[in-house]
């Protein structure tokens, strides 16, 4: 029998893998990977080792979770070594549950390799924090698109009070639903929000604003994004370090040139 290691790769800077992730791509005969993947990783991997792209975007999947399931499955089996290269952390929001319950049903030996989620890494590189002694005792980690069948409005209504910070995941397509019910249920509408796109990578982007007005300046703004809500949001213009050290190595880059 094979083994099959559920591994966080972390939010996109390929430095934030967990030692043990890389050992166990270092040893893995086969790797699923996801879209969100920094592909850097890979070079960790043997030259023998058989690399599987398992991305998914909206409406667009290369693989369906099912075939997933299987092919982890049919490799452990077979006597591999598995990894499962997740983005983020693979029992936040990355289906890293499900897997586990298809290889423990099957008898199959796995490990969970946490990683480092988008939640918490993305809004630190944006110069936000979650918690902070004078603006934010609690923050919840959110889904932003609604399960099939759900009751939207009672989720949102629970959200809006509930918490001080808000980390949503896969909201930016529901931005303007996700802003109004906040609104609705009692939030108020100036309450600072940021999106960040692309974070802990070169391509990061980040736009504040508030509930009332983000939709309208955030709309160059795509996925992948993270959206934080919340007083702590207030910080980034004082301690916003990531972007601000990317515009002085440009700076100083130009200054080289023109000599």
């Amino acid at each position: 029998m094979g083994k099959v290691y559920l591994i966080g790769a972390g939010p996109g800077d390929p430095d934030l893998i967990t030692i043990k992730g890389v050992k166990a791509i270092q040893q893995s005969d086969v790797i699923l990977y996801d879209r969100l993947v920094n592909e850097e990783l890979l070079s960790y991997a043997s030259n023998m080792t058989e690399l599987i792209y398992c991305g998914k975007r909206p409406n667009q999947h290369a693989l369906t979770q099912e075939k997933i399931n299987n092919l982890l499955c049919t490799f452990a089996n077979q006597g591999k070594t598995v990894t499962r290269l997740k983005g983020g952390d693979p029992f936040i929001f990355g289906r890293g549950g499900e897997e586990a319950e298809v290889l423990a049903q099957n008898g199959i030996a796995f490990e969970i390799v946490p990683g480092i989620t988008s939640g918490s890494a993305v809004p630190a590189y944006a110069g936000i924090p979650l918690t902070h002694r004078n603006y934010s005792a609690s923050v919840a980690f959110v889904s932003g698109a609604s399960k099939s069948g759900a009751d939207t409005e009672k989720y949102w209504e629970n959200l809006a009070q509930g918490m001080d910070t808000l980390c949503i995941y896969m909201g930016v397509k529901n931005l303007p639903a996700i802003c109004e019910r906040l609104i609705r249920y009692g939030r108020d509408a100036n309450t600072p929000i940021a999106l960040v796109h692309c974070g802990t990578t070169e391509r990061q982007q980040t736009v504040t604003g508030t509930l009332q007005n983000i939709v309208k300046k955030s709309s160059t703004i795509q996925n992948p994004a993270m959206i934080i809500i919340g007083e702590v949001v207030r910080l980034r213009e004082e301690i916003q370090w990531f972007e601000q050290r990317s515009i002085e190595k440009e700076e100083v880059f130009a200054q080289a040139v023109l000599g």
